[in-house]
């Protein structure tokens, strides 16, 4: 069992390191992974990210460099933006944000000043801490205002973000976030932007590889500023990405370098490329579409189960459950599930009277046991296990018998990194 590619020179110059390699890369095979925002990258990926591209420094874009020797990183940084063009069917892209904080926040060095009205979705009801959040700078240095969830559906209250908008007046409205399970309605949003004069940007980290592969609708055509992540849906290596129109392009450019960043990671920045390229085929369409049904059918089977999912279901990669009706919190529920071969989350829930660091709640996605080949035949058998390690709770022993069980059955399924 071994980590691919291999990493001989890893293991002679620093076996310490290579050894915790080579045991995340077990761990990852070895258990059932629903972070929502967790995936595999193909090998072409991992590759790509761990070339001799590393090695260059190249501030500035293609064309216009600061540094010389940029002919062969001028085309992959080109190559990236074209496919990712192609892709979204987007005027203008962007690959050089380091994550998708910065790629944030590029939106509001370009279209806001210190102490402007921003309109975003509340950390509680599933909006990003760079929305404006108070503990983030996005809600320290600009004036936020949230909207949220009804408590009565779990769903999103566009009459409320309506209402907020025309009283407020933001410079900037987001939409998308981080624990949304409902399709977010681009064009609403859009409407609501132009009736305020905002710029309307649209945060589909979570979404992406769905928004590719056709699974979700795209706001591109809605929102004048779309950033996103390049893992997570996507299925690319840790990094980010901004898609924009012709009018909004030059403002996010001046935001991304010099606003907010030097060089960029060319060797992120070929690997994204590789995956938008992956992204195009047919068969990625079939991956998209087979992460919102293996979500369909978890969350059919929890619900059967009598677990409490926010919204009452999903329509994507995501399921949130509050587990109070369980008798547990979030926190011991993750802890015994990870030790069950599980991995997920804890997580607050709309309307959470815990606190953010021992919530209620538990977030769970499909993205990676469906890159594993998982199908919807095998979420009951999932949710089954879910419920008895939760039950479970505290008792080592009934967990370490669940995660045998998982590893069986993972042993059919193999992982792009690793040969076991």
């Amino acid at each position: 069992m071994t980590h691919q590619p291999p990493l001989n020179a890893l293991a002679a110059a620093d076996p310490q390191i290579a050894g915790l390699v080579e045991a995340e890369a077990q761990r990852q095979h070895d258990k059932i992974r629903l972070i929502a925002s967790e995936n595999y990258v193909s090998q072409a990926v991992l590759e790509a990210a761990g070339t001799v591209l590393t090695n260059k420094y190249s501030e500035g874009y293609a064309g216009k460099r600061y540094y010389e020797g940029q002919q062969l990183i001028d085309q992959v940084e080109t190559l990236a933006i074209e496919r990712a063009k192609a892709l979204f069917g987007a005027d203008h892209a962007n690959v050089q944000p380091y994550s998708g904080s910065p790629a944030n926040l590029a939106a509001y060095l370009a279209f806001a000043e210190p102490g402007d009205k921003v309109l975003g979705m509340g950390l509680p009801d599933g909006g990003h801490l760079t929305h404006g959040w108070g503990v983030s700078a996005t809600g320290k240095w600009f004036e936020p205002v949230r909207y949220g969830v009804r408590k009565d559906t779990g769903r999103l209250d566009l009459d409320q973000v309506r209402d907020l908008a025309r009283e407020h007046r933001p410079k900037l409205i987001f939409c998308g976030g981080t624990a949304i399970p409902r399709t977010i309605d681009f064009a609403a949003f859009g409407e609501i932007a132009r009736e305020v004069g905002a710029v309307l940007v649209a945060d589909i980290a979570h979404i992406a590889g769905l928004v590719a592969g056709g699974a979700h609708p795209t706001p591109v055509g809605h929102a004048q500023v779309v950033t996103t992540t390049t893992h997570k849906t996507l299925r690319g290596p840790r990094g980010a990405m901004i898609l924009t129109d012709a009018e909004h392009a030059k403002a996010i450019d001046r935001a991304i370098f010099p606003g907010l960043q030097g060089g960029p990671h060319d060797h992120t920045t070929a690997a994204i490329a590789v995956a938008l390229a992956e992204a195009r085929r047919p068969e990625f369409r079939d991956y998209a579409h087979a992460i919102v049904a293996n979500a369909k059918a978890l969350a059919e089977a929890l619900i059967e189960r009598g677990y409490d999912l926010v919204s009452g279901g999903t329509d994507n990669h995501l399921l949130l459950i509050d587990l109070t009706n369980k008798g547990v919190a979030g926190k011991p529920a993750a802890q015994a599930l990870d030790r069950a071969g599980i991995e997920l989350n804890y997580n607050a829930v709309p309307f959470d009277p815990r606190k953010p660091f021992d919530p209620s709640g538990i977030r769970v996605g499909t993205p990676a046991i469906t890159t594993r080949g998982l199908t919807p035949e095998h979420q009951p058998k999932i949710a089954e296990w879910i419920d008895r390690s939760v039950v479970a709770a505290g008792d080592d022993a009934a967990q370490d018998v669940i995660a045998a069980e998982i590893r069986e059955l993972l042993s059919a399924f193999p992982m792009p990194g690793y040969t076991a």
